[in-house]
């Protein structure tokens, strides 16, 4: 299983937010170049980068921070917030990104979303699959939608996409456990699926129980930040395997 390191941006710093409350903000380091060389050093390989000023305001913002990260590191990273227009997936891979994560634009354009799987090709986007009680959240997770995931997913594995990542904001920065239930029966519906699972990650012990319900990947931000899984130890974790 990959894990995969988040760094949150507001105002070019790294911070983390409580179940997408946007009230509820803590600055962990003003240099998220810092935070990525420091997962890159200790051997990770990924990280996912989220503008969550692009998040909120529609478009692109925190350009800049990717650039520099993706300039200065040999991390693969995809990046997500505020990709709303061609303009913003083309400044999002001139920035460095290897993968743009898209979440909202799936759900209100489809047309639109399907256009980009077309001219740019569907490897290259992470489908975002945020849930409160199985319905899909958008906008920096200030919407719930009426789509259920299950719907959602399929609607995109049809039209190539590989790989989704899913949060259950119920659970994003508490640090209590992640869905695993709802994880495992994602994993059962799609077989084929490159699932990346998110929120809730606060053990190694989650981890453990994530990889052994077939997750191919764990995104972690809250727990690393706040001390409770090392650095050391996802190095031992084992980081290169691959479902």
């Amino acid at each position: 299983m990959e894990i995969i390191p988040a760094i949150d941006i507001i105002d070019g710093k790294c911070v983390r937010l409580t179940q997408g409350d946007y009230s509820q903000k803590k600055v962990y380091n003003e240099r998220p170049l810092e935070v990525a060389a420091a997962f890159e050093d200790a051997g990770l390989k990924r990280l996912h980068l989220v503008d969550l000023d692009g998040a909120k305001a529609g478009t692109v913002r925190n350009w800049k921070v990717l650039e520099t990260i993706a300039g200065r590191t040999g991390l693969v990273i995809d990046f997500g917030g505020g990709i709303k227009t061609a303009a913003d997936v083309d400044i999002v891979f001139n920035s460095g990104a290897a993968l743009a994560t898209v979440g909202s634009v799936a759900v209100k354009d489809a047309e639109l979303f399907v256009g980009w799987l077309k001219t740019y090709g569907a490897a290259r986007f992470l489908l975002g699959a945020d849930v409160r009680e199985e319905k899909i959240a958008i906008a920096g997770w200030q919407e719930t939608t009426d789509r259920w995931i299950y719907d959602f997913i399929r609607e995109y594995m049809e039209k190539g996409i590989e790989q989704v990542f899913c949060t259950d904001v119920s659970k994003d920065g508490l640090m209590q456990g992640p869905s695993l239930d709802l994880y495992r029966d994602i994993i059962a519906e799609f077989p084929g699926l490159h699932f990346i699972a998110s929120g809730g990650v606060s053990s190694m012990e989650d981890l453990d129980s994530l990889q052994k319900i077939g997750c191919s990947g764990a995104i972690i931000g809250k727990a690393i930040y706040e001390g409770r899984i090392a650095l050391d130890d996802l190095t031992t974790f084992g980081l290169n395997y691959k479902r």
